[in-house]
């Protein structure tokens, strides 16, 4: 029997939430979208409902989890302290995709954000998510519901190929708007830092708060020491097929002909419309070339302004080379 479930992406029906959220009540996982990505949910406060999200994920317990939240309130309850400059940013972007790194009440547990001090923080906007999180009535831990490493799914279908029958139910609106993760930005640091950009540009963070930085990629053996937040590593977001990169678009079609004279299986990632299109399709495009037996993808890097600053960063780690710059 599937266990996946169609539900209203903008009028969820009560039913089906209800059926989900009893799931997740009683320990259990559900993939649920969000405006960003889909992501793989578990009661954020019950430590062996949280484990098995990184079972299912095969994800290594070093990289910290974000816990979506319904309300202020909820948020708060999770927080040690009220961080300097949150609910300027609560008030101008939540809900939505911006993740806020704060520091943790004694409740959260350890499973949740790797051992460290701290949590991420997040209200989507997505009817479906708001819905679940309403009728649950707890904070979700909800990574992307992927294998670990792997390009982010954007559409339930994905899910199931990466974790089939891992998830106890997998809620299926359609595609989900935005198709690139929340920006996860570190209020415990000062000047602030952008861990992961994403759906929240720096340039609407800087008129808000001024001056942000940008971290640097965590290579494995550091990230083992616990991330400061998720998707941080050199490598991730990958497909099967290797990812070359290109800052001048004319230089693909030349090195596209020398792959193809060799015989490799080689395709041309489609970044010809605008970079909000290029965030709905670039995960989806990423797992359908790997499907077609495809072997090399080139790439043209987008400028890193905006939204292509996510973009960039997905791309520039898909290829085990970073991200944000």
């Amino acid at each position: 029997m599937s266990n996946i479930v169609k539900v209203h992406p903008h009028t969820p029906e009560r039913r089906v939430i209800e059926a989900a959220a009893e799931i997740l009540c009683k320990g259990g996982l559900v993939a649920f979208p969000t405006e960003t990505v889909y992501g793989l949910g578990a009661l954020a406060l019950n430590p062996h409902a949280v484990r098995k999200i990184f079972t299912a994920k095969d994800r290594p317990d070093w990289d910290p989890l974000i816990v979506h939240v319904r309300d202020l309130p909820m948020a708060h309850a999770l927080m040690k302290r009220l961080q300097p400059q949150f609910e300027l940013l609560v008030s101008r972007f939540w809900p939505g995709p911006l993740t806020l790194v704060v520091e943790k009440a004694a409740q959260v547990p350890d499973e949740v954000t790797a051992g460290r001090p701290n949590v991420a923080l997040r209200m989507p906007w997505h009817p479906v998510a708001a819905a679940l999180l309403d009728i649950t009535g707890a904070p979700v831990a909800a990574p992307s519901a992927n294998r670990f490493g792997r390009p982010s799914p954007t559409r339930a279908e994905h899910v199931t190929e990466d974790l089939g029958d891992r998830v106890d139910m997998i809620l299926d609106a359609g595609p989900t708007p935005m198709g690139v993760e929340s920006t996860v930005l570190d209020l415990t640091q000062s000047p602030v830092k952008i861990l992961r950009p994403g759906g929240v540009s720096r340039e609407q963070l800087e008129k808000v708060i001024g001056a942000v930085q940008l971290a640097t990629g965590i290579g494995d053996e550091a990230a083992q020491a616990g991330l400061a937040g998720p998707g941080m590593t050199l490598k991730h977001y990958a497909p099967r097929a290797a990812v070359e990169l290109f800052e001048n678009a004319e230089e693909i079609h030349a090195r596209a002909d020398k792959l193809r004279a060799q015989g490799k299986r080689v395709a041309v990632l489609d970044t010809a419309s605008t970079i909000e299109r290029l965030a709905q399709t670039v995960f989806a495009q990423l797992r359908d070339l790997d499907t077609q037996g495809i072997e090399i993808i080139l790439c043209h890097l987008p400028p890193p302004q905006g939204l292509g600053l996510a973009v960039r960063d997905r791309l520039l780690r898909a290829a085990g080379k970073g991200g944000q710059t």
